[in-house]
C-alpha cells in the first residue's frame, strides 16, 4: 500500500487549485483501472486523503461517486472497499460492450476513419508483448477499445464506457492469468484495425463481435474458477 500511496501523491498536481470530488474520483478511477488498488482492497480515508491533499468530505464524495459507478462498495462499520465483481457482473459488462462497441462500428459512416488512436494502441500492445509485460498488454488492449468507442465522437458514450472499462479491469485482476488472457487479442486487434483501414466496417463489426464473445467465454471460465477457489 505504501508504494501505491506514493504514486497517488504524484497525482496531487492533477487536482490543481480547483480541487473537486469529480477530479478526485477521476484519479481514483484511473488508479483502480490500472490495478493500484486491486479488488477487495480497503481504501483508507486518512491515507488517500493525505496523499492527494484533499479534505475528508471531498474524498467521501469521490467515494460516493465511484460507489455509484459500481467500482467501490461501502460496508457498514468496515469502510470502503474496491468491489469484487460477480460472474453475473462480468457477463453484463460484456453484454454492454457488445451492444455499444458493435453499434459504434456499425454507425461509422463512410471511410476513411480517423484511426490514429487505434494504431497507437496496437503499437503499444505489441511493444509490451515483446517485453512480456502482460499487464501493459491488457492496458493497451483496453485503450484500443476506448479509442474504438471514441470513433463515435459522443461524450455520453465515452463516459458510459469509461466506467464499464474500469469495471472490466476489476475482473482482469481477479483472473490473474494476463498472458493467457491478453496475448491472443493482439492479433485480433490488428485484424479489426486493418478492416477499418480498408473501410470495411461490416467485416470489422463481425470480427469485433466474435472477439467479444470469445473473450467473454475465456474470462468467465477462469473467473468462475478463481472466485470459487477464493470463496
Amino acid at each position: 500500500m505504501a508504494e501505491q500511496l506514493k504514486d497517488l501523491a504524484d497525482d496531487r498536481a492533477l487536482l490543481g487549485r480547483t480541487s473537486t470530488a469529480e477530479r478526485v474520483s477521476d484519479i481514483l478511477r484511473s488508479r483502480i483501472a490500472e490495478g493500484y488498488f486491486p479488488p477487495g482492497t480497503r481504501l483508507s480515508e486518512d491515507s488517500i486523503g493525505g496523499a492527494l491533499g484533499v479534505s475528508r468530505n471531498t474524498l467521501r464524495e469521490a467515494f460516493r461517486l465511484l460507489t455509484h459507478e459500481r467500482l467501490l462498495v461501502h460496508e457498514l462499520n468496515r469502510g470502503v472497499f474496491v468491489r469484487v465483481l460477480t460472474v453475473e457482473d462480468v457477463e453484463d459488462i460484456y453484454r454492454t460492450r457488445r451492444l455499444v462497441e458493435c453499434a459504434v462500428v456499425r454507425g461509422l459512416g463512410e471511410p476513411p476513419y480517423d484511426l490514429e488512436g487505434l494504431v497507437g494502441a496496437v503499437e503499444k500492445g505489441r511493444a509490451a508483448a515483446r517485453e512480456s509485460d502482460w499487464k501493459a498488454v491488457g492496458t493497451a488492449n483496453i485503450h484500443f477499445h476506448r479509442e474504438l468507442v471514441a470513433l463515435a465522437a459522443s461524450e455520453r458514450t465515452a463516459e458510459l464506457m469509461r466506467s464499464v472499462f474500469a469495471e472490466l479491469r476489476l475482473a482482469f485482476h481477479v483472473v490473474d492469468e494476463p498472458q493467457r488472457l491478453h496475448e491472443p487479442y493482439i492479433a485480433r486487434n490488428v485484424a479489426i484495425l486493418e478492416a477499418l483501414q480498408d473501410g470495411d466496417r461490416e467485416k470489422a463489426e463481425g470480427l469485433l463481435a466474435g472477439y467479444l464473445d470469445d473473450s467473454l467465454e475465456r474470462v468467465v471460465e477462469v473467473y468462475r474458477r478463481r472466485v470459487g477457489e477464493d470463496g
